[in-house]
């Protein structure tokens, strides 16, 4: 049976994960990332080196996130998180989220792998939302 997910349990189930894909999209082509994130009050969010998602994000902020939970083929939740980017710019504001980030989320992503005295200083930004949509599939 695949049924939709009550707003509550979308938005319950995306509090718990710290893995998704991010989609964008920009002159009709579409791209899609995975990456790690937070989910807090209205927003996730997450942070990146600047390359092609942030050049898109920038251009057209209309983003969303999907995130998985699967128990098997048959027994599987997925959650379609969608709102606009906003780069956090802000020094406090920056560093608050960078540091919860840091301290909430595996470490040694390709962000930090990257990081260095020659890297250019990571992007901070959330996806404030606008609907959080779900659908789930269980097989009695």
């Amino acid at each position: 049976m695949i049924g939709t997910l009550a707003e509550p349990v979308a938005r319950q189930l995306l509090a718990n994960q710290n893995t998704g894909r991010l989609g964008c999209c920009l002159h009709n082509e579409p791209y899609v990332v995975p990456v790690h994130y937070l989910f807090e009050g209205e927003s996730i969010y997450l942070h990146s080196l600047p390359g092609r998602k942030i050049e898109m994000l920038r251009a057209n902020p209309r983003a969303c996130l999907q995130i998985d939970a699967i128990e098997d083929d048959y027994h599987w939740r997925s959650v379609i998180a969608y709102g606009n980017y906003e780069e956090i710019t802000a020094a406090d504001e920056r560093e608050f989220w960078l540091a919860k980030l840091y301290q909430e989320l595996p470490h040694l992503s390709p962000v930090e792998s990257m990081m260095g005295k020659d890297a250019p200083p990571c992007i901070v930004f959330r996806i404030r939302l606008t609907a959080v949509t779900g659908v789930f599939e269980k097989w009695v």
